[in-house]
This record gives structure tokens, C-alpha cells and sequence, in this order.
């Protein structure tokens, strides 16, 4: 992804897992084969494994940088954590920081981290391993969470430690941030910045998880929507209904991508998902009674 700007933003892709396929079924229950063929089309071998129609996704942050101020946005899984029920998350060992480093930020100058939700592909590097302990890989951000979500997690966790709330993730990137005094909970509608050329919002994004939010960016004329899991796969934008077997809601997710589509067709603001492989940010375009997405090469 070529760098985005938003006013005085510059929004880098930091890259952990550039593509990695899912069985359509597992990340879409309710996918016909179908809906598939009708959107080979425009969904080319980088989105869609031609020989076994396999849903290929990124997993990746958001680094948003103005003079003022350095964050990060959501965290991918993170090394070294023990995730055998899914085994591409397993004990990775990828070369996340080295690509933070490349782009001229070490984890010593950022200032927020902010989760759009808590599941286990979206906290994994807000802590490290260090000399047998899950520190924060931050030590010097505020992290920012959503208040309901967390509080939703966990009561889970307090229920029954020993049951892995979030394939593990909870209690190894997301308690040691709380231990050490640098999490903030925030509302769903949080205002991190409200000035005319960098201002960051948090919204209500109802339905993939309790408390699901997505972040406003918005600087002079410019607008960006970082959507989380929303969306997970650009045929979502062909096929909102498409629901993704982690939706606790899938009504309310349905809902939800509907108006995030409508509020962006055929504007100038970019939409810049979770999980969409390179060149990842681009634009939702009007096609018929739906819609399309416009990769930004």
C-alpha cells in the first residue's frame, strides 16, 4: 500500500502476514460457490486462490503519523503465542518490528495504540515476549479499547480463567497492558482528535463483536474509515451478506458494512480494511444495486 494521506496524516501499512488463504466456508458459513464465480471477474489471483477458491486476507496495522503524534492501528497476532487452534496463527515468528523499524518509527515513539476490537488477529503485538514474560511492546502508548468490549472479555475470562478467552489473546496481549497502567477504555464514540487537519474518532461499528468500533480519520477535506473487521474480504462489498463466522451479530454486521458501503460509495474517501491483501486501500464504487471496491495501486 503506497502511504495514504489525510490532512497532516500519513497512514502506512505495517505489514505481518501479506496473504495467507481460508477455506471460504470457514471465513464465510453462508458463501455459495456461485456468488464466487460472479465475482472472478474483477477478484483477481491476490484476492482468490484460483484453484481452490480460498479467500486470501492480510493480516496488518495501520501506522498514522502527523508532526505531533505517532499511533498505531490494531496489531495483527504477534509472535511467539500459542494458538493451536488456528495453526497459521501459531508461534509465528515474523518480522513485524523490523518492518515498523523500516518505516522509520521504533516502539518507543508511539504515542496510542488503538484496537477497532480485541480478537486474537488484532491485539497479538501489543505485547512481546521478554525473558519469559508478555510485556508491552509499546511501553510508552496509551492503549486504547473499547469499554464494552473489554469488560464483555473479561467477565469470560473472570468465569473461567483456565478457558482461553479469544484463542489465549486476552490474558497475554490484552491483561498485561492493563497490568502495567497503559490502557485506556474508552467509549464507542470516543474523540481522540478534533483538529481540522488531524482529527481521530471512534464509531459504533455493532455486530462482529460486543463493542465492535471503527476509526474516523479526517484531516482539511480528506476522510479515511479504518474498518476493522467490518469487512474482511473485498467480495463483501459485491456480497454485504456474506457473514463471517465470528460475528456474534450477524444481523447487526450485516447492517453495519450496508451503511459503511453507503456512507463511502462513490466519494473520495478511502476505506482501508483490516484484512484486504495489497494493494489494500482504495474506494468503494456504486456497480448495479451494489457495490465494488477500487484497489489504489
Amino acid at each position: 500500500m503506497r502511504q495514504v494521506k489525510i490532512g497532516s496524516m500519513r497512514v502506512d501499512l505495517v505489514s505481518e502476514i501479506p496473504a495467507l488463504a481460508f477455506d471460504k466456508n470457514w471465513l464465510f458459513a453462508n458463501v455459495t460457490d456461485a456468488v464466487i464465480a460472479e465475482n472472478r471477474g474483477w477478484l483477481d489471483h491476490r484476492y482468490i486462490e484460483p484453484e481452490t477458491g480460498r479467500f486470501i486476507l492480510s493480516h496488518h496495522s495501520y501506522l498514522v503519523r502527523t508532526p505531533r503524534w505517532t499511533a498505531i492501528v490494531d496489531t495483527c497476532c504477534g509472535n511467539h503465542k500459542h494458538r493451536p487452534r488456528v495453526p497459521a496463527w501459531n508461534n509465528l515468528n515474523q518480522p513485524y518490528l523490523n518492518n515498523l523499524q523500516a518505516l522509520g518509527v521504533a516502539p518507543e515513539q508511539v504515542d496510542f495504540v488503538m484496537c477497532t476490537h480485541l480478537h486474537v488477529d488484532h491485539v497479538g503485538w501489543n505485547t512481546r515476549l521478554v525473558d519469559g514474560r508478555w510485556v508491552p511492546t509499546f511501553p510508552n502508548a496509551r492503549y486504547l479499547m473499547g469499554r464494552a468490549e473489554y469488560r464483555h472479555f473479561e467477565a469470560a475470562h473472570n468465569a473461567a480463567p483456565n478457558n482461553p478467552v479469544n484463542h489465549g489473546s486476552f490474558a497475554d496481549s490484552v491483561l498485561p497492558v492493563v497490568a502495567a497502567g497503559l490502557a485506556e477504555l474508552v467509549e464507542s464514540d470516543h474523540r481522540l482528535f478534533s483538529d481540522r487537519d488531524a482529527a481521530l474518532r471512534f464509531a459504533p461499528a455493532p455486530g462482529h463483536t460486543a463493542g465492535n468500533m471503527q476509526i474516523h480519520l479526517n484531516g482539511g477535506h480528506d476522510h479515511a474509515v479504518m474498518s476493522g473487521d467490518v469487512i474482511h474480504h473485498p467480495i463483501q462489498c459485491a456480497a454485504p451478506w456474506l457473514s463471517n463466522a465470528a460475528d456474534v451479530d450477524p444481523a447487526a454486521a450485516l447492517a453495519t458494512r450496508m451503511a459503511l458501503l453507503e456512507e463511502l460509495a462513490d466519494t473520495p474517501s478511502y476505506l482501508l480494511t483490516g484484512h484486504f491483501p495489497a494493494p489494500t486501500a482504495g474506494r468503494v464504487i456504486r456497480h448495479g444495486e451494489a457495490y465494488r471496491f477500487r484497489f489504489e495501486d
